[in-house]
């Protein structure tokens, strides 16, 4: 919430690239970052306005290319009226991992320089958080990501993670280096694995 600004901090400040968040206009500091939650906020529309987000520029060929990559395409085609489909109130005629897809759809069009994803695979159940993993590692390359993750699979590929406990970092590190120091990260890891098994 304080990168793009939803909220400013009250005790020191937000820099990118060493510039003070709160000296940049607000729409150009958005139109910079996108954004990947949990909750995932889709308006009682077709599927296509829902990736396109006000964007009437995007051609239709570009919205397939995202949603494929979003590996959001094979459930569209699938829908009544594919991209024509209303997909009700927040998405509600979606599944939970459908409506996921559709955001990092909407998140690749944007291609902007900086993502943030928060707790994007935390709802999800394994098939769909293996299909939106995929989709996100794609969307990855090439820029500045912040991820926050309870779900650790999201984060291995992540050049540095960094561990948080009671709102402190505790724990710095690749996933290999974490794993070694054998720390908080690592017990979470094997805790969750443990689940997962």
């Amino acid at each position: 919430s304080l990168i793009p600004r939803f909220y400013d901090p009250e005790n020191g400040s937000v820099l990118i690239d060493g510039h003070d968040i709160r000296g940049l206009q607000l729409e150009s500091l958005r139109s910079q970052i996108s954004l990947v939650t949990q909750e995932v906020f889709l308006f009682h529309d077709t599927i296509q306005a829902n990736i396109r987000a006000g964007r009437h520029e995007v051609t239709d060929e570009r919205l397939k290319e995202a949603a494929e990559a979003a590996q959001a395409w094979s459930f569209i085609e699938r829908m009544p009226l594919g991209v024509k489909s209303v997909i009700g109130d927040r998405g509600q005629k979606l599944s939970g991992g459908e409506r996921q897809r559709l955001s990092i759809a909407r998140a690749i069009l944007k291609d902007a320089p900086i993502l943030l994803l928060d707790e994007a695979t935390s709802a999800l159940d394994n098939e769909n958080e293996r299909l939106v993993q995929a989709a996100l590692d794609r969307l990855l390359v090439g820029r500045t990501a912040i991820v926050v993750a309870h779900r650790l699979s999201t984060v291995r590929k992540a050049d540095r993670i960094l561990v948080m406990e009671s709102g402190q970092i505790i724990e710095e590190g690749s996933h290999e280096e974490l794993l070694e120091r054998k720390g908080a990260y690592a017990k979470a890891i094997s805790h969750q694995n443990g689940f997962s098994s």
